[in-house]
């Protein structure tokens, strides 16, 4: 034993307390280097999030690298919707598979929902035991340690980060929740960069479609044309599934869709709108967009109504002068589908009024094309007048004076069957010139079968979007029967309408022709021709009223290909 009491003891303290010292220096420095290491960690993960524009890709990169910072197994990002639900719900650590058993994505309520009515860290040892939790649904993996933080975009919250299953312990600290608080952060300038970036480039994309619109007006292009182009343009850029452009029907109380886009787009363009529909009379009366989160569960549409087939969020906006709107756009999503903003709506105001002006536009063409045809019909008509049957009745007078010369019998007779001839020249004349002068002074456009067909084919370019070619031959007003003429005009507003309804043409021609002792109606198109189930009855119509007749109507393809060619012929007694 030592002097010191102590014996071979002594010598060895200082060398126990300096294990001991040695063993919490290097638990200090493990933690200084783990410290060191999830700085590093948080700081790639802001450089990650603030690398990308694409909003999407912005908060899948979020909820990742939350994940890996917190050592977490599960994280998703919950974004609010306007009614203070999840709209958007992305998740990392299960699969499309699992969802799929799962159900459908939560919308907030449980804990998901407390840190909505509380947008406050939230961090849980075993998330059951809280009294706000609903449990889990069939098939969800079981859960118990949580962690959720809000993330803010220029003090409003955009939406919520959860992380639930620690790997390393077993409920998340402190430390964990100020690193969570911190990539939030991070994380809101993120979004808010996206967002500016988003708006910009559909900014620029609304900017490229109307000037797109523009030059077509400008070059003259069909109205129907430009409308299709409207309507695609803005079913694209506000991520629609569905455009429709209908306008208001003249002293009714209707609106006929001119152009449908999109889903069932061809069922669409042959249903007729009710503006006493409330949903349709709203956006007919307001200057603003009318927007529905759901028109299916909206008290103001017509639940029976087709044209709302297979949609959820709908807009409409109005077209045409303040306080006169000719129609409505509408645009809508499938159900289901994200419900519109005020960044997809706020341009279509813009769309809609340059689609009124493209009506506008072909409208002032016609009128103009119109009176160029009439003026032009005008001095026709008086050259023929002062002209030609001057000159083949003053032809007739010499003839017939020149027959008391001839004495061969022959000769006589053909002089005579020439004078004939003439004359019977001179009433086709005149009777085109009625029919030109009835045209032109516009007194009279419906008195005779020219002018009912005139007018029916005029009538139509509401239903088309442009005018067809309409050419009329014979002596239409004065060889055909007015009861066939009746039947002719009933025939033809058929073959209009059947055209403006199923076949989405660019070009329809209308052509009457009175010879040889049969009046023959044809219409031809450039479509798609009849499409599968649609009613028959219009052409069993049609096909009577020539059966009642003698006559015969055939409908087939065009002989350019694709297109439709109807050709409805009709005795009328009368020979050359």
């Amino acid at each position: 034993m030592s002097e010191d009491g102590l014996g071979d003891a002594g010598r060895y303290l200082p060398s126990l307390r300096l294990d001991e010292l040695l063993a919490e220096l290097q638990i200090r420095i493990d933690a200084v280097r783990g410290t060191r290491g999830r700085l590093r960690g948080l700081l790639e993960a802001v450089l990650s999030v603030g690398r990308e524009l694409d909003l999407t890709h912005v908060l899948r990169n979020i909820v990742e690298a939350a994940v890996v910072l917190v050592d977490a197994e599960y994280g998703a990002l919950g974004v609010l919707g306007d009614d203070e639900k999840l709209s958007e719900f992305l998740a990392v650590g299960i699969s499309d598979e699992q969802w799929s058993e799962i159900g459908p994505v939560p919308s907030g309520y449980g804990i998901l929902g407390e840190l909505i009515r509380h947008p406050e860290p939230l961090r849980l040892p075993d998330l059951s035991q809280h009294p706000a939790s609903y449990g889990f649904p069939a098939h969800h993996p079981p859960m118990h340690s949580f962690l959720g933080v809000p993330i803010r975009v220029r003090d409003e919250v955009f939406g919520n980060l959860y992380l639930t299953e620690k790997r390393s312990a077993k409920e998340f600290d402190e430390e964990d929740e100020a690193v969570l608080s911190t990539l939030a952060v991070a994380a809101g300038v993120a979004i808010e960069n996206a967002r500016l970036y988003e708006e910009a480039m559909r900014r620029e994309r609304w900017i490229l479609a109307s000037g797109e619109v523009t030059r077509s007006l400008l070059i003259g292009a069909p109205s129907a044309e430009v409308l299709e182009l409207i309507v695609e343009k803005a079913r694209i850029i506000a991520g629609a599934d569905v455009g429709m452009i209908a306008e208001r029907v003249p002293g009714e109380k209707t609106l006929r869709p001119m152009f449908a886009v999109g889903l069932y787009a061809e069922r669409r363009t042959g249903v007729v709108l009710s503006d006493n529909d409330v949903f349709i009379r709203a956006a007919l009366e307001t200057a603003q967009p009318v927007v529905s989160p759901d028109i299916r569960q909206d008290v103001r549409a017509g639940h029976g109504d087709a044209q709302w087939t297979g949609l959820g969020p709908v807009v409409a906006v109005p077209f045409g002068t303040i306080g006169r709107p000719r129609g409505v756009l509408l645009l809508g999503r499938v159900t289901g589908g994200r419900a519109f903003k005020a960044a997809d709506t706020e341009p279509l105001l813009g769309f809609a009024g340059q689609a009124a002006l493209a009506l506008e536009l072909a409208e002032r063409r016609r009128e103009a094309e119109q009176i160029a045809l009439l003026k032009d019909r005008d001095r026709i008509a008086r050259d023929l007048h002062d002209l030609a049957i001057q000159r083949l009745f003053a032809a007739g007078m010499t003839l017939q004076s020149t027959q008391r010369f001839v004495e061969h019998p022959e000769a006589v007779e053909r002089l005579t069957r020439t004078v004939d001839d003439l004359d019977d020249t001179i009433k086709i004349i005149r009777s085109t010139i009625f029919g030109l002068r009835t045209h032109s002074d516009g007194t009279q456009e419906g008195s005779g079968l020219r002018g009912r067909v005139t007018k029916a084919v005029n009538a139509s370019v509401t239903s088309f979007g442009f005018p067809p070619a309409l050419q009329i031959e014979g002596l239409v007003d004065t060889e055909v029967p007015d009861d066939i003429a009746d039947d002719t005009i009933a025939v033809l507003g058929e073959a209009l309408s059947n055209a403006a309804r199923h076949s989405r043409a660019r070009a329809v021609d209308v052509r009457l022709r009175c010879a040889g002792g049969e009046l023959i109606l044809t219409v031809t198109d450039d479509g798609h021709g009849v499409p599968d189930g649609a009613s028959r009855s219009g052409l069993k119509n049609m096909e009577e009223r020539a059966v009642e007749r003698n006559g015969t109507l055939i409908v087939g393809q065009r002989a350019e290909g694709g297109g439709t060619r109807l050709v409805w012929r009709v005795p009328v007694n009368w020979t050359d």
